[in-house]
């Protein structure tokens, strides 16, 4: 049974939490060929939230949302949002966002879309804020929506 879950890092149990990593390390490192330092600090910080897409105990789709300040403002920012190469294209990108963009009460929200999937982003109400700039060789959009 599909479910879809948020909280915080100390909801992670520590076979969820390596089911994340893991999950995490083989889209953007392995599949789309990017070594960076996924394991950044961010994701125990108090504010972060990390929303889970299962089927039964399998981790199959992650997103986090970010608790910061941009221009002397707080936002939230919706980032590492993925699905295992397994289920996308069966309708649960969608439900992804929605749950992490319920997250994200009573601010602006912010993340740094593939560029490709920006589109996408914009059916949720998400604007570019900026102009596209290459991280890891892929090309990316800042995206925004206001509230």
């Amino acid at each position: 049974m599909i479910t879809i879950t948020a909280g915080p890092f100390t909801a992670l149990d520590p076979t969820t939490a390596y089911a994340v990593w893991r999950l995490r390390q083989d889209v953007f490192v392995v599949e789309q060929e990017c070594p960076y330092p996924d394991l950044d600090g961010r994701d125990d910080e108090p504010g972060t939230r990390h929303v889970l897409l299962r089927d039964d105990d399998t981790v199959l789709g992650y997103a986090r949302v970010l608790d910061e300040v941009r221009d002397d403002r707080p936002v939230w920012r919706i980032g590492r949002v993925l699905l295992d190469r397994a289920v996308r294209g069966k309708g649960l990108a969608d439900p992804l966002m929605q749950t992490a963009l319920q997250v994200c009460r009573g601010r602006d929200v912010v993340l740094d879309a593939q560029s490709p999937l920006a589109p996408w982003y914009a059916t949720f109400g998400f604007e570019a804020s900026g102009p596209e700039f290459l991280e890891d060789g892929i090309p990316h959009t800042p995206m925004r929506l206001s509230r």
